[in-house]
């Protein structure tokens, strides 16, 4: 499992970098510059789980269990939700599509799989510690 999560997220950093150059360059040409805040969240957000990601792998090792193998998918569900949500809206207002504004409630269930996310990374630290010690 914490192989598959090391390529995940380093699958998903790379685009990071992608995606935010192609933000910082060629996207100011086709959409105003509240579509360039939108889609710079998208792209800060997958970075941080990004990093997310990766630690889950590495601690995945130590504490292996179901606690940090939730968090490793609720952080990948999230940059789907979250980032992916944000990137569609910045499509849609580049190419001045109208409807689908919709995509939108999808970002704050990306945002609840982050949380989430987080909280089973500090549950299967705690309780892999607890074991421990009994």
């Amino acid at each position: 499992m914490h192989k598959g999560f090391l390529i995940t997220g380093s699958i998903v950093g790379a685009l990071s970098v992608i995606l935010g150059a192609f933000g910082a360059h060629a996207l100011k040409k086709i959409v105003p510059p509240e579509s360039i805040n939108t889609f710079e969240t998208g792209v800060r957000y997958q970075f941080y789980h990004t990093f997310a990601l990766l630690a889950v792998a590495i601690l995945f090792e130590k504490f292996p269990g179901k606690w940090l193998a939730s968090a490793g998918w609720l952080f990948i569900f999230g940059i789907i939700l979250f980032s992916g949500s944000l990137y569609i809206l910045t499509a849609l207002k580049a190419s001045g599509t109208v409807g689908l504004k919709g995509v939108g409630m999808i970002t704050p269930i990306g945002g609840l799989l982050f949380v989430a996310g987080w909280l089973c990374l500090m549950a299967g630290i705690v309780s892999s510690a607890v074991s421990k010690t009994l």
